[in-house]
């Protein structure tokens, strides 16, 4: 993240950590009212959401220093959370 940017790191990690709070209760919702065989279909709709929801966490945030820094942040953490989830239930789904 660049030096010049106006962004307060409080909203920077704000509109990041929205994100990826998104998709820890995506993985759970998804571990509790889903059927096993539809883990990845749900999982997968819920990374679109969670792309979805960065874009406009940072569109929200008006500033257009460190957007692509932020968004990427966003993203690879929800893809991150939601991968050890898929891991986590197909293991379940196996046992199952």
């Amino acid at each position: 993240m660049s030096e010049s940017e106006n962004l307060p790191p409080s909203l920077r990690w704000t509109s990041i950590l929205s994100v990826w709070a998104a998709a820890v209760v995506f993985a759970v919702v998804i571990g509790v009212v889903c059927d096993p065989h539809a883990y990845a279909s749900w999982l997968a709709l819920a990374l679109a959401g969670c792309v979805t929801g960065a874009l406009a966490a940072q569109i929200a945030t008006q500033q257009r220093e460190g957007f692509v820094d932020r968004l990427a942040a966003s993203v690879v953490g929800a893809f991150v959370i939601l991968g050890l989830a898929g891991a986590v239930l197909a293991v379940v789904a196996a046992v199952r």
